[in-house]
């Protein structure tokens, strides 16, 4: 039987039940109910779980799903997703104000390169291990004498009982572990930079979220989609319309998939974190709400930001000016400022990590944007913002380790100015060649993206 991840409403509900008591529902009657008919948790790592639930049982998830979002929550004057009532919220939101009058030139495309190639090759050293848990990461590095963590993993050296018990990705060994990189493989961490990439192409910087509905139903095949993201597009197919998508029966709307199109708002915002911040916005409003709408306007006002940045150690600004375009109370600003407090307090980046875990662990699941988005915030400020120890702390501190790798590869990149900075044993594995579904970009080279990135910020720059 088929048992298609992230959408059956059995596997939902126990996501929902979670999310709802992180973000300021009462779920508990709702608990009792579902587990006194007999339904079960969220499937654990997986996206479903491994055997069909009856017909009563989806039947009742699905009205379950409709009650909790019905619910009342304590937290919705701290954490609206509108962007006018997020910008009330803000004492200190960008001046830049959205316009392009005032704009720094866009970044040459050598430093746009570097930003593209930090974002895959950050991606590609968190793929083998995505889904492991953070101590079966440690162990694998250090079985082959790579912790700290210092570049590629490799099967070779490791112990096979070790291997036993933590298999590396199934999807990803093949192509992202250090004997068998051949380019860059496909992901979904660079596959919506590119869809981006369309997006600007056909509708330029006032593109509105329908834009992205229409372009995701056009080119974004639903099986390259997971979590929020999928759920969006069948909420599309079913005739909802934005933000409506972001909210029906979508337990994933404040996990990571949003931060994770980031980049090219603010790539192509450079200098101008405000502007960078509401196309987040406009781009995750699709699919997300809330924390998972903040941690895309945070990366991408970070990112904006860090495009006109002068060196790596710029990066504690840059981090500082994400903060402004997200509500001070949230759940989200409160991680990324103790993420920050604690890679400041500690010599040792394992010691950070465990606090995170601590911290995050038992309350939110490893996909979710708050305990990621904050794991990044503490890699980039622990390795003040050099590119080798900015993704190998994210990576190493576990969860989303592909994404967070993606994420802080793509900032401290950024910051270099060049690719000729980044390492080349991170860089030549990935041949200048990327794999993709996207429309015709399969076997792009980043020095193409690159000067694309450049063409669209270069021409939206001279054509307010």
């Amino acid at each position: 039987m088929l048992r298609l991840t992230w959408v059956q409403p059995e596997d939902l509900l126990g996501h929902e039940l979670r999310q709802a008591a992180l973000d300021g529902r009462e779920p508990s009657r709702i608990a009792e109910r579902w587990g006194a008919a007999g339904g079960s948790a969220a499937p654990l790592r997986a996206g479903a779980s491994a055997e069909p639930a009856s017909r009563y049982l989806r039947t009742l998830a699905e009205d379950l799903l409709d009650e909790l979002a019905d619910l009342p929550s304590r937290l919705t004057d701290d954490e609206p997703t509108d962007l006018k009532k997020i910008k009330s919220l803000c004492p200190n939101w960008p001046s830049d104000s959205g316009t392009t009058t005032a704009r720094p030139a866009p970044p040459a495309p050598p430093r746009l390169e570097a930003a593209w190639l930090g974002r895959a090759v950050g991606c590609l050293l968190g793929k083998p291990v995505e889904k492991l848990p953070l101590e079966a990461i440690r162990h694998l590095a250090e079985s082959t004498g790579n912790w700290p963590l210092a570049g590629y993993f490799t099967a070779r050296g490791v112990p096979p009982d070790l291997l036993t018990a933590h298999p590396w990705n199934r999807r990803s060994a093949t192509t992202s572990l250090a004997e068998n990189i051949d380019g860059m493989p496909e992901d979904d961490d660079l596959n919506y930079p590119l869809l981006n990439l369309l997006l600007l192409q056909r509708h330029g910087r006032t593109f509105t979220t329908t834009d992205v509905a229409r372009l995701w139903l056009d080119e974004l095949p639903p099986g390259r989609t997971f979590t929020a993201e999928r759920i969006a597009h069948r909420n599309l197919l079913l005739g909802l319309e934005p933000p409506h998508t972001a909210r029906h029966r979508n337990p994933f709307r404040e996990w990571i998939g949003a931060l994770i199109r980031a980049d090219v708002h603010g790539w192509t915002n450079p200098g101008a974190p405000s502007a960078a911040a509401e196309q987040a916005h406009r781009d995750a409003t699709l699919t997300h709400t809330a924390n998972g709408v903040y941690a895309a306007m945070f990366t991408a006002a970070v990112i904006a930001q860090a495009a006109t940045a002068t060196g790596t150690d710029d990066i504690h600004a840059c981090l500082r000016t994400g903060l402004t375009v997200i509500p001070p109370r949230s759940r989200l600003a409160e991680a990324i400022h103790h993420a920050i407090h604690l890679a400041g307090t500690h010599e040792d980046f394992d010691k950070v990590v465990d606090e995170l875990h601590a911290t995050h662990a038992h309350t939110h699941h490893w996909v979710h944007a708050i305990p990621n988005t904050a794991l990044i915030a503490a890699a980039l400020t622990h390795a003040n913002g050099d590119f080798t120890g900015s993704i190998c702390r994210a990576v190493s501190g576990g969860w989303d380790t592909d994404s967070n790798g993606a994420t802080a590869g793509s900032i401290a990149a950024l910051l270099t100015g060049t690719p000729a900075a980044l390492p080349h044993r991170w860089t030549a594995p990935l041949k200048n060649r990327l794999a993709t579904s996207v429309a015709d970009f399969n076997g792009t080279g980043f020095d193409a993206l690159a000067q694309l990135t450049h063409d669209l910020t270069h021409w939206e720059a001279t054509h307010p």
